[in-house]
């Protein structure tokens, strides 16, 4: 894979195909290799880059000098953008899903298509007053960042895992898997900081204006019931699709009918 070396940092990023591009936006506890099917199924029409966030691949480590910010990882990919033509789109995952809003803010119209896989802009519950969606978000902040400081990331897996994938993610989970669920999660002590701090507002949202498509997923978690809901009112021009019987690992778990709705969106059949 690539490298892209700037004064402060080094990008690790894949490229494909020819076209308009398309930054492809992992989740937390994954990778750009994530997408390695969509960008099959694309490279024939766009020109696609998958990003590798902070501390994920051959990436920089966050610094920990201080807390990070959804700026701080928008950085990346503007960095990376750099080097090619505007206009791009936009897919994100989870945490790629709130750089990618981030980005959109941003860059405005240089961004023509954003699909946002549940994404996870938690201050937005705060801001609107979503007090008990909001208290669970910091009650796995807290888990998070008290173990991961210890260095007990077992612990901190099993919480996340089971909270994110489904219950009892972690018993089922095979050892080899484990371990490089271990392995990612160091990134994630840094990404709440993001999500829980920053301070873009609803009318910042209202002002993008890229055309936008989130989708989740009748089994996920209430604090993305709640994000949808909140982002179907802030901005109803939005298009929201709902899939049924599916979590908030689906671009994972359920990788063909995720990418589906994807490749539809972004060739303008929706």
């Amino acid at each position: 894979m690539p490298i892209l070396s700037t004064e402060n940092f080094k990008i690790d990023y894949t490229e494909d195909g020819v076209g308009q591009t398309i930054i492809l936006i992992h989740s937390s506890i994954s990778n750009n290799q994530q997408w390695r099917l969509l960008v099959n199924s694309l490279r024939d029409r766009f020109h696609v880059l998958a990003i590798n966030l902070f501390g994920y691949g051959q990436t920089s480590p966050w610094t920990g000098n201080s807390n990070q910010t959804l700026y701080d990882q928008a950085k990346l990919v503007i960095e990376l953008c750099s080097e090619y033509k505007y206009p791009i789109s936009i897919v994100g995952h989870s945490f790629g899903g709130s750089v990618g809003i981030k980005l959109a803010a941003i860059l405005r119209d240089k961004v023509l298509r954003m699909v946002l896989l549940e994404p996870n802009p938690f201050y937005l519950l705060n801001q609107h007053g979503r007090i008990g969606a909001y208290n669970e978000c910091l009650e796995l902040r807290n888990c998070i960042k008290k173990f991961g400081s210890k260095g007990e990331w077992v612990k901190v897996a099993e919480k996340f895992a089971d909270y994110f994938l489904a219950d009892h993610s972690w018993e089922g989970m095979p050892e080899k898997h484990r371990q490089t669920f271990i392995d990612r999660l160091p990134p994630n002590f840094h990404e709440w900081d993001a999500v829980l701090n920053e301070e873009t507002t609803s009318s910042d949202l209202k002002d993008i204006s890229a055309k936008t498509l989130v989708v989740s997923g009748s089994n996920t978690r209430r604090i993305f019931r709640e994000i949808a809901e909140l982002l179907s009112k802030v901005c109803p021009n939005w298009t929201f699709a709902e899939l049924a019987n599916v979590g908030h690992a689906a671009p994972i778990t359920h990788t063909a009918k995720i990418n589906k709705v994807i490749e539809e969106f972004l060739d303008g059949n929706q």
